[in-house]
This record gives structure tokens, sequence and C-alpha cells, in this order.
């Protein structure tokens, strides 16, 4: 019988509800769903695909002990012993977790309590450092505690929108959805973007402040000098909830304007106007997300930012405040266990002696740390110089995301004990594990998440558990009582150790923390299975509470008062003449992490399917690349070798690629290995959006082309990208050395069975090679070799492979690489939720439709999650530029 489960999307910290259902046959669908308030039955790309995640293959289906198959028992067993003889040798800190924002809330809960309550040690960390410990910091630097004043609704009352370092439209699409409906209901709302590159959030935005890479504190600072000179500051505000103003106008008067426009690099009238919107408008909400965090000043730019809103006293009241969007689904979550090195438990600190009594009270531990353990970046360096003799990665791929990702993987590989809990066999940091515990997914695990706005929502299970998978709270649980705290965590089901945490959150706290959903401390089985989705905090007896703070003060500094800080904003040059560009790293619109359930889709390899650098066409030309050439990008720490994606939506002397790319789907392209361990000084947070590196040309000899059935192993190539395609694979190459046997080399790669030969041709004036494959009517594999970037119609070979190919005629079209007039070439993919190219869209702009919504109404494209609206409507308006030449 059909069944239908309400879930939570896996992707970003938006925290969309989603509805699976799970057909009679097995087959899964998904749909947003439409009782959820953080989406109204909205999804993202990335959301919509979920259904295409969910196969098995590459999944890591029971435990293995230096690769060979192992028993729980045994694998437990050793993973318990080992950690237990290396405390017993060298102490608690000898040994370390390393967590993700992955996990489910009752995952992450009893992680912390077995290191930081039962084996003593604060050596947990949570790739959340990566992207929103900045953010933490700047709250507790300012309020007292580590919380989000505001909600989603706020983007949808405000007045003036300011997204400062986020790509909502690709990195938060369903908020980009609900802010770009909010401004067609209500055209008068602004929107500010601010960020070095042209986006597609620029599509929405009234004003693009193109601000010189890592100089948001500076604008901020400037923009507090600004506030105070135009009389927009509210004295009772002030005066009533906030210390240190004084010292802060004094540290902001040093920073003249004349000064924020040479470190912005911005024109003095774009400038003037910002500050001129900001100072006349009440309701404003300033949103900030990696561009702001992920730096070696983002506590400071959080706190130059949240000193403008303390200023004016737009906090905590309807359509105003700061807003931190979060980066994973359970960041939050993570943060309300104390899930950072440098926390305890509900929202308690762990160098406060108070708050380390109260938890190890109420757990009843042996042992509490002390002290705050090692951030993510300098428990990598403990571990490289041994210091950290055992480590257990849970659910991340830090080979992948860590700065300075060579020296991580080298200390992993070094390491003497390595466990590694995942869902898949093969990723770039399991191949380094000792031993390898096969977890959950998505679809799999049962639990709760937090999202961006304080809502916690349930996961739940709607698919059988594959092979001996485990949840991660039960593999933690096992060593825990072989360690020899059976008592402590006697957990047999997520809605006890949830219940657990909600009493936690609660304990002797009387108002005095924000976090607080004792409500649910009283929580049976059936009340947690059918949990909806609820803000906190919600305390004992008094059910729901406001959905906004400080509004009317009651911060969480022992005086009540929040805190200004004095900034002085640091100098952000990094390039030398050795290393002339900026390079920015963050993510696209369809991929996510490092694509180990996003890299299952064809639809989402669809629209980019290889890593790339945008660069400038004037730093491209003096590179010598051309468009779709490859670029090798260079830096101290190492290279990578991508596509080359000449735009000018990128500012001279600044290149963008993603850091979704890794070993499993691209050669060179871990573009992590190229970033220095540089931190926040506060926060611990790696600085990945301001990195010098050098650029070049690569020079290839032959560039190639090719579709498959079966997955390709091991291209002997420079440079190869992998991608999943429908009906197969497609693969990009590039080499740097002597000709090969191509059909040797296809035969290997392709897995293409003895005794079947290629129909082809050879050009030896062009170099160009073209080579297909047939058994029977069926495609097997088509290659196509050149010695500049190979031109062929790309999806429309990708359709080949489900293509019958009886017909002569269409073999020989195939081996041309161009589609007959009755399969016109749909261009590549502009919206992967429909399939819809830009050579059609381009036909539907020829045939009069002019705008947007012409464009989906005729081809659906753009209607469902929007995220390639943008795009689209610049197809739109270069097809009319054209015309109207």
């Amino acid at each position: 019988m059909e069944r239908a489960v309400k879930t939570t999307c896996p992707y970003c910290g938006v925290g969309c509800g989603v509805v699976a259902t799970v057909a009679d046959d097995g087959a899964v669908s998904v749909k947003g769903d439409p009782d959820h308030p953080a989406n109204d039955g909205r999804l993202c790309s990335k959301g919509s695909a979920l259904a295409e995640t969910l196969d098995l293959d590459g999944r890591i289906l029971h435990p293995e002990i230096g690769g060979r198959r192992a028993s729980w028992d045994e694998a437990l067993d050793l993973v318990a012993g080992r950690f237990a003889q290396t405390i017993a040798e060298h102490g608690p800190d000898s040994v370390a977790f390393y967590v993700s924002g992955q996990l489910l809330t009752e995952d992450y809960y009893v992680a912390n309590k077995l290191m930081k309550g039962f084996i003593g040690s604060a050596n947990i960390d949570t790739n959340s450092r990566l992207c929103m410990s900045s953010s933490v910091a700047g709250h507790r630097r300012a309020f007292g505690s580590d919380t989000v004043p505001g909600t989603y609704e706020d983007l949808e009352l405000a007045d003036l929108v300011v997204l400062t370092g986020s790509n909502l439209a690709w990195c938060h699409p369903v908020l980009y959805q609900r802010l770009a409906a909010a401004k067609a209901r209500r055209p008068g709302l602004k929107v500010v973007l601010i960020d070095p590159r042209r986006t597609m959030t620029a599509d929405i935005a009234d004003l693009h402040l193109a601000i010189r890479p890592d100089t948001d504190a500076a604008l901020f600072v400037g923009l507090f000098s600004h506030l105070v000179a135009g009389n927009a500051v509210d004295q009772n505000y002030v005066a009533a909830h906030t210390t240190g103003f004084a010292e802060a106008l004094a540290a902001s008067g040093a920073v003249s304007f004349t000064e924020v426009l040479e470190r912005t690099g911005l024109p003095a009238m774009q400038l003037r106007e910002f500050y001129r919107l900001f100072a006349s408008t009440e309701k404003v909400v300033t949103c900030y997300s990696q561009g702001v965090n992920q730096s070696s000043s983002g506590t400071d730019k959080v706190n130059a930012i949240l000193n403008c809103h303390l200023a004016t006293g737009r906090i905590g009241r309807p359509g105003m405040g700061p807003f931190s969007l979060t980066g994973q689904p359970n960041a939050m979550g993570g943060r309300e266990v104390g899930g950072l090195a440098n926390m305890l438990a509900a929202h308690m600190a762990i160098e406060n002696a108070e708050d380390r009594d109260r938890v190890q009270r109420f757990w009843r531990s042996p042992a509490i740390a002390e002290k705050p353990g090692l951030k993510a970046v300098d428990l990598f360096q403990a571990v490289a110089d041994s210091r950290i003799k055992a480590l257990w990665i849970m659910a991340t791929n830090p080979v992948v995301s860590m700065p300075d990702a060579g020296a991580v993987e080298a200390a992993i590989r070094a390491c003497p004990f390595v466990v590694v809990s995942d869902v898949l066999k093969e990723t770039d940091t399991a191949r380094h594990a000792h031993v390898l515990l096969p977890s959950l997914g998505w679809g799999e695990k049962s639990g709760t998440v937090t999202n961006s706005e304080r809502r916690i929502s349930r996961q739940r299970a709607f698919l059988e558990a594959p092979g001996e998978a485990r949840s991660d709270w039960w593999q933690l649980t096992e060593v825990a009582r072989r360690l020899g705290f059976a008592e402590a965590f006697a957990y047999d089901a997520p809605a006890g150790i949830f219940r657990e945490h909600a009493t936690l959150s609660g304990f002797e706290n009387a108002g005095s923390r924000d976090f607080d959903i004792g409500a649910h401390a009283d929580l049976t089985p059936e009340d947690y299975e059918a949990l909806t989705p609820f803000q906190w905090p919600q305390p004992a007896g008094q059910g729901s509470a406001e959905s906004r703070f400080f509004g009317h003060g009651g911060f969480y500094h022992a005086d009540g008062k929040a805190r200004f800080v004095a900034l002085q904003p640091p100098e952000t040059l990094r390039t030398n003449g050795d290393y002339p560009f900026t390079l920015n790293t963050g993510r696209i619109r369809d991929q996510w992490h490092t694509m180990t359930r996003t890299g299952k889709s064809a639809r989402l390899s669809a629209h980019i399917a290889e890593p790339f650098a945008e660069l400038h066409p004037r730093d491209a030309m003096e590179i010598g690349v051309g468009n779709a050439g490859l670029v090798e990008i260079e830096s101290p720490q190492g290279k990578a070798i991508v596509r080359a994606l000449i735009t000018e939506r990128q500012a001279r002397g600044s290149i963008f690629s993603p850091m979704h790319w890794n070993d499993q789907f691209a050669a060179k392209a871990r573009i992590d290995v190229l970033v220095p361990a540089i931190t926040d000084r506060l926060s611990g947070q790696p600085a990945s959006k301001n990195v010098a590196v050098a650029a070049r040309k690569f020079k290839a000899t032959h560039y190639a082309f090719a579709v498959s059935l079966a997955k390709p192993v091991d291209p002997d190539a420079a440079y190869w990208a992998l991608a999943k395609a429908d009906g197969g694979f497609r693969l990009e190459l590039a080499f740097d050395g002597p000709a090969h046997d191509w059909v040797d080399w296809c035969r290997r790669v392709l897995a293409i069975p003895q005794g079947i030969e290629p129909l082809g041709y050879a050009d030896a004036q062009t170099g160009d090679i073209r080579l297909a494959f047939f058994d029977g009517a069926r495609l097997l594999a088509a290659f196509f070799l050149a010695r500049e970037p190979v031109a062929v119609a790309r999806n429309w070979a990708i359709a080949q492979l489900a293509a019958d190919h009886l017909n002569l005629r269409k073999r020989f079209a195939l081996v041309a690489g161009r589609p007959g007039a009755d399969k016109p070439d749909p261009g590549a993919t502009v919206c992967s939720c429909f399939g819809v190219g830009v050579n059609q869209i381009v036909a539907a702009v020829r045939g009069g439709c002019h705008s947007v919504e012409a464009v989906g109404k005729a081809l659906n494209a753009g209607t469902n999650c929007g995220s390639c609206r943008a795009e689209i409507r610049g197809i739109i308006d270069g097809c009319l530029a054209t015309a109207a030449e």
C-alpha cells in the first residue's frame, strides 16, 4: 500500500519539509510539504531530485576492518579497545571525534555526551566549524548567547533586505524564492547585494555592491559611523539594552568614508546610496552567510553587522534584524547540543565552571571537559603531529572540505587509528580508514534537525535499513557501553535521546539561557513520532514562546545587556607578485558539499558537469585561456586543474571555483587543496574566500569528450571529470602527453568488451578522432577527440545512450557529433528540474516569449524551484539585445 511520510530535506539550513511517497513497488517520489512553514511546499532542484539519490550504488553495507568484511561486534570491540588503550596510555586529549552538520541532533547529542562528559575531553569538532563558527562567536560576543534573533518571515516583512556574502539564489534557493515573491508583491521592498561577484542573486537586487574580497568589516564599520552622524541611532534602545557604544564609536571614527571607499573599491555614489537606504529604512534585515563567516576576520564582520542593528534598535521586531543563514541542515542542531569544541550542551559554556558542574550533574558523568577542545584546523594539525592518535570521523569528508586538504589527507593517512562512519564505501576520506562503519542515510534514519530560524523538524525513515547499516547514535552508544558507560547510554531509540536533550535544556534554566525546549521533556515515543515543526524556545509549562529575541532587550550577558564591539578592520590584501589572483571558493546551484549524494543524480549534473573557474575576460586573455579551455590554479599549498568559465560576472583579479569536486569525480579538482590553514582568531573558522593564487593556461595536446553506459574506470588523462548522465555517464578529458591507441584506451576505460569493433574516423590534418561502439542497436560508448576543446552537442550525445541505433544513418550522425534536423540539440541545461536547455529557451524567445513567465508557460523552465529564473532572464535579455542590433 502506498505510504506518504513527512520528513525534512537533508541539504541546506533552510530546512524544507518534504513528503516522501513510497509506492507499492518500492519506488519513491518526493515533493515539498505544503504544511511546513519553512517552505510552504517549495523545493529547490536538489530537494526535488532527492528520490534520484536513494540507490545503493557505492554504499557500504557492512563493517570493514582493513578492507575486509567484519561483524559489528568485532568492529565495535576494536574501536572501543583502541580508544580505551590510547586514552589509558596518552590521556583523553589523545583521541578526537570530527563530526558533521549532516548528523541528526540525536547523533550529535550522544557524540558530545560521550566525548565531553565521559571520555573527559572536548576534542570533538564539526564541519560546521567551516561554515558557521564565526556567527556563533559573533553572537556570543554581542548577545551573550548563540542566538539567531529573527525568523524567515522577517525577510518578507522588511522594507530593505541586505544580502552580504550570500548567493541566496543558489545556496538557499527556497528563501530566495520567498524573498523574490515578496518583492513581486511589494515592489517597494529594496534588496542590496554585497558580493565581489555578480551572482544570480543580483537578479533581484536594486543595488549590487561589488566590494573587494574580505572588506565587509570596513563597509559596516563605516555604516556604523554614518548612522551616528545621521542621527539614526535609537538612543533609548542603546541606553537601556547595550554597553560599549562609546568605545565602538571611537574605533569606527578612525575609519573615514574615504578609507571605506579605498578599502572596498566601491564608487562613492553606490556607497552613499547604501548608507542612505540603511539609515532611512526602519525595517531592515541583514542576511549574511559564508562570504562573511569564512574569513580570518569573520567574527569581526559579524559584530560589525550586529553593531549597526543594535545601534538602531532594529533587532527582534517584525521585519528587522541580523540573520545568519546556516549552511547545513543541522548545523544549528549541532550547536544546540554543544557540537563545537568550545561549547557545552544546551548553549552552555565550557569555560564556565557553573555550566560544567550543571551538565556533569545532569549526566552523572565521571568527568567533564574542563577546557575547550581543538577546533577543526588545530585538530587535524594535532593529528599530523601525533598528539591525536585515534580519530573517529562521522558523516563528513575532510580530505575534500578542510583547508590545506593535502596536509589533512597526509595527517589522516599517518594517524595510527582512524574510524570512518559514512554511507559510501569510496570517498576521499574513507579510503584511509582502518575501520569503516556503515551508517544510515537520508530516508533510512530517524531524528530531528534545526534550521536557520530555530525551527526543529523531524527527519523520518521511510526506507528499510540496507544491509547491516546502523544509525550513528547506535554506533556511538555501543562504543560507550564497551567503554564501561552502559548505564548512561541505555538508549534504544532516538525518542529517548531527544527527551533527554530537551530535559537538559530546561535543567536549572529559569530563563538564564536562550535555548530551552523543556516543554518536550516528557515526550512519549508516540508524541515524538507525531512531532510537528516548532521553533524554540519552548520552556516547560509555557508552550510556544515569542518567535523573536531581543526586541525589548533581554540579552544573555550577566547584566542583561548586549555588547557593542570596538572594531578596527584588518588589512585584507593577500595577493603578491607570485600569486596575483584572489581565489574565492563556494557552492553551486545543483551540487552539495562533496557530491556523495547529489553526484548520484544525472539531473543535478546536467547544469554544470565539471569543476570550473570563473575568470574575467581580460584576465583570461592575459593568461591565454580561451572559453572552455583549462586553467591550472596554484597556491603555495597545491595545484588544481579546472575548466575556464569566462564571464564578466567575475571581478578582475578574482577567481571563483566551487568546492564540491573530489578525486571520485575529477583528476585534480579538490579546490581546498589550495586554501591555506588561515583562521579567524576567535572562531577558528578558515578563510576560504580570500586565497592568493596564480593562474595559467593548462597546455593540453588533446581534448576529449565521451559518453558511456558503463562507469569509466581510471582514465589515463591529465584532466578528467566524470558525471552521471541519463542512461550512463559523461566524461570530459584532456591529455598532455603523446597520443594513445585510442581504441585500446576506450576498451580499457569505457569497459568495451573484446570483439566489439568501433565505427569511426580519424582526420590526420585536424587531429579529430570519433569512435562509437555498438552492441546491436545499443550504443555502448562514444568518444570524441580534438586538439581544441571538443565541439559536440553534449546533451544530444548523452541522449544517444538511450536511443535505438539500428539505422546506419543515425550511427553516422553520432560519429559526426551533430544531431539531424529532426532531432534538434536542446543545448546546455539551464533548468535542471525540467531538463530544459539553452537552445530551447532561445527558440522560445525568438518565437515571442519575451519574459521569464512566458518561457515558463511554454517550456515549464523556471516554474518549479525557480533557481534558474535569473539565468533565463539573462538569456532573454541577450537574445533581445542581439535582435535589436
